[in-house]
């Protein structure tokens, strides 16, 4: 929560020494873990409806890993994590009949009276690992857990079958329930929070003095969700490649499984690599350096034409050109998507996928897939058609038999109303962000330019957005957007794996008010020697220099001149 005024200037005077530190405000040490069994959350402590919850299970956990601690540090090479108490509990839904939320809290034991949600992914349905990292967060570098944060997470509200295929967090089954939807759309996240708040006030007589929150992709959305809709409950927030518009995603997702569908237009893995390796090929050189990432990526001009087959045939097989079907597919998918009918959110389109500016399609599971999208949709299918044909089942239809290639996202009667409504619940797409800035917080938006899932063009509509709404000024003092050419969603597999602290310049912003500067990004793929980048603040982009050491961030500027969109 945020200090008063009177409160910060209290602490200032104990930090100097001026005032000796009263009995009343000594750190007390934590409760028992084992203690925390069988606590109760009552409903009165959750900002939203439910029937309460309860603890049920608290286990101290050894320390674990190697090195030193180096306890509120994230410069140590340290893999170690101190002991914690893990803490699993669940919160019960007003309906009987929905799912139950599951969380998991971890308390440790030199806590540094901060704490750390993470966000999910997909559908979610598991819990996210407390002991994990937040998305492009520093390799070699201690986790938030192993820097003293108490950290929690949950499951947004359903569990996911976990032998679902090919990943679980495809699994979108619980979407037949009025209240699971809710939970999942970000009611899950208040609930969660406030029960978690519970505990860690329970286990350590105090709330924590700074609350922070990190997700990526599914997660990305629910971390622009808290900065809306609870401006208050956290101090800062990173949203990662944030699926922010997520029922609009959805709807492109299912215009990519229908032009996947038709006879002849689906790339194989082969053409998937061709078309990655001639886009790399033709826009590499467009910031003054070829080493295998675009970084100029609004300006990539790569025309699929200059794949085409002899006469536009199907060389299936070959790899080695693309048909007038698969380019006109490419080049469908590539342009933004818009539909004439009304949304409930507002939303009228998606601003197309980035498959022309090094997006690698072949990427197992998050790409294309290795077969085309079809009824029953494909266990190796895209993740996005895949997601858009649980969508249609279980959210739109409800449906479980329901062919989803059936449904055209922009001619969806008669489900046009279902959509509108859910796109109400989904996507979370206010751009008016004054509550937040208002009470301190900071937001750092990041996303990789080569993403296989959610368009990096999709942030940057709605950064752009908050930079219209609030004013330059305004955005620049509580908000940053960074494009990373070269990641990709999970940051495996990439042309730049990205590695930034991106905690500690969110702790700095938040808690002394220093905002980033001059940030820089490394790339953790081994063998290519850690280069770095600036990290640049959007719309500028790194530039070579022309001279100096190409794995060098000094040998980069962040040119200024807008990219061309």
């Amino acid at each position: 929560m945020k200090k008063t005024i009177a409160a910060t200037v209290l602490a200032c005077a104990l930090g100097s020494g001026i005032l000796p530190p009263p009995a009343a405000h000594a750190a007390r040490q934590p409760a028992d873990c084992g203690s925390l069994r069988g606590l109760r959350l009552p409903a009165s402590v959750i900002g939203l409806p439910t029937r309460g919850g309860e603890v049920r299970a608290a286990d101290t956990i050894s320390p674990s890993g190697s090195g030193a601690m180096d306890s509120g540090s994230s410069r140590s090479g340290s893999s170690a994590t101190g002991a914690y108490c893990r803490v699993e509990a669940v919160i019960h839904p007003v309906d009987p009949t929905a799912p139950d939320i599951t969380l998991r809290v971890a308390l440790p034991r030199q806590w540094n009276k901060k704490s750390m949600m993470f966000g999910g992914g997909g559908y979610d349905g598991t819990v996210p690992d407390v002991m994990g990292n937040v998305p492009f967060g520093p390799v070699g570098h201690p986790r938030p857990l192993a820097r003293g944060y108490a950290t929690y997470a949950g499951d947004s509200g359903h569990q996911a079958a976990p032998d679902f295929t090919p990943t679980p967090s495809l699994d979108g089954s619980f979407g037949l329930n009025d209240e699971a939807v809710r939970n999942f759309a970000g009611d899950a996240l208040k609930k969660t929070h406030d029960a978690a708040r519970h505990i860690i006030r329970t286990h350590y007589g105090t709330a924590p003095a700074h609350t922070y929150f990190a997700g990526g992709s599914s997660g990305g959305r629910e971390g622009l969700a808290v900065a809306q809709r609870w401006p208050t409950d956290f101090d800062g927030v990173i949203a990662a490649y944030p699926a922010w518009n997520a029922a609009s995603l959805n709807l492109f997702f299912g215009y990519e499984a229908q032009l996947l569908s038709r006879p002849g237009a689906f790339l194989d893995p082969a053409e998937q690599a061709l078309l990655h390796r001639a886009v790399i090929k033709s826009c590499d050189g467009d910031d003054g350096l070829r080493d295998g990432v675009i970084s100029h990526e609004a300006g990539c001009r790569f025309q699929p034409r200059t794949l085409r087959c002899p006469d536009g045939k199907d060389a299936r097989d070959t790899g080695s050109c693309l048909s007038d079907r698969q380019i006109r597919a490419v080049e469908a998918l590539s342009s933004p998507l818009r539909w004439k009918y009304r949304l409930a959110s507002g939303e009228r389109g998606y601003p197309g996928f980035p498959f022309l500016s090094g997006a690698d399609m072949s990427t197992p599971l998050l790409g294309m897939g290795t077969r085309a999208p079809g009824h029953p949709m494909p266990k190796d299918s895209g993740y996005g058609v895949q997601f858009w044909d649980q969508w249609v089942r279980y959210f739109v239809t409800r449906d479980p038999a329901h062919d989803a290639l059936a449904v055209d996202p922009r001619r969806p009667s008669p489900w046009q109303q279902r959509i509108s409504r859910l796109s109400a619940l989904q996507d979370v797409n206010d751009p008016d962000l004054r509550r937040f800035a208002e009470a301190g917080g900071k937001l750092l938006l990041l996303h990789g330019t080569a993403d296989e899932l959610v368009s990096h063009r999709s942030t940057v509509e709605y950064f752009r957005r908050v930079h219209a709404h609030m004013g330059a000024r305004a955005t620049g003092a509580f908000a940053r957007l960074y494009l990373i050419p070269g990641a990709n969603h999970v940051n495996v597999d990439a042309s730049f794996a990205a590695s930034h602290d991106s905690l500690s310049a969110l702790e700095s912003w938040t808690e002394d008010g220093k905002a980033p500067v001059r940030p820089v990004v490394t790339d953790s793929i081994p063998g290519h020697d850690a280069r770095t980048r600036p990290l640049c603040a959007y719309p500028s982009w790194p530039k070579y220099r022309g001279h100096g050491d190409p794995a060098s961030a000094h040998s980069f500027t962040c040119h200024s001149t807008p990219p061309q969109t």
